[in-house]
């Protein structure tokens, strides 16, 4: 019987089910395990395994370096007491126009059973962000203020110098002519300054579901 393709809805419809039993899933390998990275690692291989059993990848770029690129989406795994991940940085503009791919986001407790010498990872939230929302919230909130005052070229450069958007004035004033031309969708993360993007959720984890863009999963 040939495996359907998986789609985003498909993605989505798997992922609550992948997290709803993860939850209650005794894991021996992660025992006493307090290393975020190798608890993701886990995460993240256990649930294309999941998907692999059941569907067929949509075909896409894997030089892209995301999880699915045939969908154009990347998977994150965080912990509950510090939601946040890091991806690759590409373009300064990532912050202003998204990172260019949805991202999955699992979020978890983890607890140990010393007992049976398991480990319990309670995924507290799932979430989908849409490409378009993946901007910064305080840049992307800040250049559509100015731009609804009917703010001009000058005044966009200001801000994103005031912003310490790493470009120089060139790059600031192509960009602020882009964005008089078409407004920045509202992103929802919080983007650090970094050789590597520091993507923080707090602000995904409350308004996951309220606002456009952003799918509460579980």
């Amino acid at each position: 019987m040939t495996k359907p393709i998986l789609t985003v809805a498909l993605l989505l419809d798997e992922a609550r089910i992948f997290s709803e039993q993860e939850s209650v899933h005794p894991e021996p390998t992660i025992f006493g395990v307090t290393d975020g990275k190798a608890i993701g690692t886990y995460l993240e291989h256990k649930f294309q395994s999941h998907l692999e059993n059941k569907y067929v990848h949509a075909p896409g770029n894997s030089a892209s370096g995301i999880d699915l690129p045939g969908l154009a989406v990347d998977m994150k795994v965080t912990s509950i007491r510090q939601p946040q991940s890091s991806c690759p940085f590409k373009h300064a503009r990532q912050k202003i126009f998204g990172l260019g791919y949805s991202l999955l986001v699992f979020v978890y407790d983890k607890s140990d059973n010393p007992a049976n010498r398991t480990a319990t990872l309670n995924i507290q939230h799932t979430f989908f962000i849409d490409a378009e929302q993946t901007g910064d919230f305080q840049m992307t909130k800040g250049l559509r203020e100015i731009i609804a005052r009917e703010g001009n070229e000058d005044d966009l450069v200001a801000f994103m110098q005031d912003k310490m958007l790493p470009v120089d004035e060139i790059e600031a004033r192509r960009i602020a002519q882009e964005l008089l031309a078409s407004p920045p969708k509202q992103g929802y993360l919080t983007i650090s300054n970094a050789l590597q993007w520091r993507l923080q959720y707090g602000r995904v984890i409350v308004q996951a579901g309220t606002v456009p863009g952003i799918t509460r999963i579980w």
